[in-house]
């Protein structure tokens, strides 16, 4: 057996490369027509009512209170024993179907919109 013959390999010219090359920023355009102002005003919206939402007052106590002390649950004028934690959770259950529901119907406006993500990441950019 014999050595098999060397192969030739191209050794690349260093002095034109640049392995490290500066990084590119990225700018982002800012939008702006109607549905944008719609989405700023749906924006601040939501902000007030996650930031104001548990100083409301409804019959001279918080809108949505859960006392666990007393053992009750008060949502708006309703109030819910542990015993009623069946309406509760059907109650709950119910909201997370209609949201899934208006998602399917309507997702692009509850994702531009109101989602949580998109409100807090716009807020953040500003």
């Amino acid at each position: 057996m014999s050595n098999p013959a060397k192969i030739a390999v191209k050794q690349a010219d260093q002095e034109g490369m640049d392995l490290y090359k500066k990084r590119e920023k990225i700018y982002q355009r800012h939008p702006s027509g109607f549905f944008q102002n719609l989405r700023i005003i749906t924006i601040w919206i939501t902000l007030g009512v996650y930031f104001l939402g548990p100083w409301l007052t409804w019959d001279g106590r918080q809108a949505v209170l859960f006392d666990l002390p007393e053992r009750k649950f008060y949502i708006f004028w309703f109030t819910f024993w542990p015993q009623d934690f069946l309406y509760l959770s059907w109650l709950l259950i119910i909201a997370a179907f209609a949201l899934f529901f208006f998602t399917v119907l309507a997702g692009r406006v509850w994702c531009g919109y109101t989602c949580p993500q998109t409100v807090w990441t716009t807020f953040f950019m500003w």
